[in-house]
């Protein structure tokens, strides 16, 4: 008891604690280390002579002998067994200073660049301008945040008789037949070389360099390009940062200033009601679940919609507009999410916000629900009445007439300046990590970096969590560091249990010097794969899609144990194809699946239509769940609940009718059904005692002659 007492007072003494902090124990360390300590002292048979020596005098009252501060030093020794890193915390923190990255780059520190900003709303023309220069030039690189745009240019700049390559995560194009490297070449922009000189460099999107999880990626092209000019295209929010960032290399910038090219405008209606659709109206939602339901309550009126979400394959993304995009097809209607923002060229008419609440991941990782900013719904409805399209003018208004106070509001407000750029640590500094902390697994190292790096005002680390749940998946499997970083970096959502599972044998075949070969991968994946016959297929061949991308960009980084890259694409293609026959045939999958569903599940959801807000909400928490079940029994539920309608008898107190279909559909009862705190037998138990204590009320639903009847049996009864 003495000695716990004494630990505690050491515990809580200023002193203590700053001695700690001088020592690389920060607040969170220093309680770790300390809860450490006392469980050594207090459950070890024994405990060093020199430490049992100290306690004694202390615990004793030898106070000429014995001080609780003296217990420091082995509080230290103690932190530093359990810490390797606090004996070379000097050169760690070194490592981890961040406060200079223009320096990271010396060869684009050695030319005198010109830094030009086209800055403007979406339908501007600042790209455009930008891109002709880029075709001018005797050499040049474009990075962009998609694929699609990527291939967009590629295309343009050859068409042009502009010889470009082709390069992304999982592709290389030579525009040359012999594969010499063309002078120009197009590229997502985690791909761009900062090592190859240019005459011209196009970073699109600039604003994205605030983006948690991949802003790194515009931050390294801003500071890192080797080029004589800079084209840099993005809102007029990030002209502030990108000039103080330019202020430290010691370049200047130019700002060109662009407004939109046709007019938008914001309707003073709402939609209300899909019977209102027009040809050119694009529907945008921020859930799967909304896709599939809005994309079956508009074919179910004879109407024929074009379906794009950030899953599809780009392949299949840039058939479903070409198919809303062509004046001769019956398809005049397109349902999508904010993938339309970038990427795609599509002649929209009218923008219809489906809901203006979209998940969110915010800095720290954490999933957020809330209002759309106004940077995503200016990309969002600028989309409307491009520029060359057949609509000389753009609509925007919203499905919900409450939805469209808010979305003014959002829409008037300036949009907030880009404060800051994104950083990641390289694999050099983790290596050089490792050279310190040989012990400490992938994961320890980025925690360790990230709370010891220091950043400027200007610069953030971006997000990593995707990173450790990779380093923490493999971390069992034996990997040089290097192939271990790599292995973390590849693109994947984290949220498809296949693809992490294809990860994880990737990993381990490899780990075995065994070559993962073609026939290997069919077997994985069951290939050759037959056409989706309900939304669970087609999820799942979204998910094969991904496998296959995976493959290819593993491919690029191990060329010899991955040597099938051209056989994969081609299968990736026929795969392409399969999925653009579900998503043609959406509707159709959307009725099997709920045919596929137990008889009479989830009766919580009305077909009535527009959704209400409350059933809005509840599928936002289903998506944050993500489960493709959880998408295919919403749609069921929908269905359930229009057969239930059809079926009730009519009453004559409308009003008490109203109340039981509104229990069935509440907030609170879709909210425990979508979190499983609710079985759908729980749900039919309650409303038929509802139903049942309403009827012994007087609120039944047969005649009043009915009801006296009946209390004259019961009468008899209970004689």
């Amino acid at each position: 008891g003495e000695v716990l007492k004494t630990l505690n007072k050491f515990y809580k003494r200023k002193e203590i604690q700053r001695l700690g902090a001088e020592n690389g124990l920060d607040a969170r360390l220093f309680h770790q280390v300390f809860i450490s300590f006392r469980k050594y002292i207090m459950e070890s048979s024994s405990v060093s002579a020199d430490l049992h020596i100290i306690l004694n005098d202390i615990c004793c009252g030898f106070l000429l002998l014995g001080h609780v501060d003296d217990l420091f030093p082995f509080f230290l020794r103690h932190a530093k067994q359990i810490f390797p890193m606090l004996d070379c915390m000097d050169d760690l923190r070194k490592i981890s200073d961040l406060r200079l990255p223009p320096n990271w780059y010396p060869d684009a520190r050695a030319i005198q660049r010109k830094i030009i900003f086209h800055a403007g709303p979406t339908n501007s023309g600042k790209t455009y301008h930008a891109i002709q220069r880029f075709l001018s030039a005797k050499s040049g690189i474009y990075c962009g945040p998609l694929k699609l745009l990527a291939h967009e240019i590629f295309q343009k700049s050859n068409d042009a008789n502009v010889p470009c390559d082709l390069v992304t995560g999982e592709e290389r194009v030579f525009a040359n037949e012999d594969a010499r490297q063309a002078p120009h070449v197009a590229c997502t922009i985690e791909m761009c070389s900062t090592n190859t000189p240019y005459e011209v460099a196009v970073i699109d999107e600039i604003q994205m360099i605030r983006d948690p999880a991949r802003g790194w990626a515009w931050t390294r092209a801003l500071l890192g390009l080797c080029a004589e000019e800079i084209h840099v295209c993005g809102e007029p929010a990030a002209i502030d940062l990108v000039t103080e960032l330019m202020y430290t290399t010691g370049e200047e910038i130019e700002v060109r200033n662009y407004e939109r090219l046709t007019p938008l405008t914001v309707l003073d209606y709402a939609l209300e009601s899909l019977d209102n659709l027009r040809p050119g109206d694009c529907i945008v939602c921020f859930s799967k679940n909304d896709i599939y339901s809005v994309s079956r309550q508009i074919e179910a009126r004879g109407l024929e919609c074009a379906v794009i979400y950030g899953s599809l394959p780009p392949g299949t993304k840039l058939e479903q507009a070409k198919k809303f995009n062509d004046p001769d097809d019956p398809c005049k209607i397109l349902v999508a999410t904010d993938a339309i923002g970038m990427g795609l060229n599509l002649c929209i008419r009218r923008i219809i916000f489906n809901s203006i609440v979209k998940p969110t991941v915010n800095e720290k990782g954490e999933k957020e629900i809330d209002s759309i900013t106004t940077s995503q719904a200016l990309q969002i409805a600028g989309r409307a009445g491009r520029f060359g399209s057949s609509f000389k003018q753009g609509e925007v208004t919203t499905m919900h007439r409450d939805d469209l106070v808010q979305l003014k509001a959002i829409l008037s407000d300036a949009v907030p300046p880009v404060k800051a750029a994104g950083l990641h640590p390289t694999p050099e500094q983790i290596e050089m990590f490792a050279y310190h902390l040989p012990d400490a697994t992938l994961s320890n190292l980025i925690d360790i970096f990230v709370s010891l790096s220091q950043v400027d005002g200007m610069y953030f680390v971006c997000n990593i969590d995707d990173f450790k749940f990779l380093a923490d998946m493999i971390q069992h499997i034996p990997l040089n560091l290097r192939s271990r970083y790599v292995f973390c970096t590849a693109p994947l959502n984290r949220k498809e249990p296949f693809v992490c599972t294809t990860l994880l044998k990737f990993a381990r075949q490899f780990s075995r010097n065994e070559p993962l070969t073609f026939d290997w991968l069919c077997r994985h994946t069951k290939w050759p794969l037959a056409a989706p016959k309900n939304i669970k297929e087609l999820v799942h061949l979204e998910a094969v899609h991904d496998v296959f991308d995976l493959y290819l960009w593993l491919s690029y980084r191990f060329v010899d144990m991955f040597p099938d890259a051209v056989l994969v694409r081609d299968i990736q293609k026929k795969l392409d194809d399969i999925i653009q026959i579900g998503v043609c045939n959406i509707t159709k999958l959307i009725r099997a699946s709920q045919s596929a569903a137990a008889p009479g599940t989830a009766e919580a959801v009305s077909e009535d239509f527009p959704l209400s807000r409350t059933q809005k909400d509840a599928r936002v928490v289903s998506d944050r769940h993500g489960a493709a079940s959880t998408e295919a029994l919403s749609i069921a539920t929908e269905a359930a609940g229009l057969r239930r309608a059809k079926n009730s008898r009519p009453s004559r107190l409308g009003g008490r009718q109203e109340d039981v279909k509104s229990y069935g559909r509440g907030s609170l009862a879709n909210r425990l059904l979508r979190e499983g705190l609710l079985t759908q037998e729980m749900l039919r138990q309650l409303e038929s005692e509802w139903q049942d204590q309403h009827r012994n009320d007087g609120y039944g639903f047969g005649s009043k002659r009915d009801d006296q009847h009946s209390s004259k049996e019961t009468r008899k009864k209970r004689k």
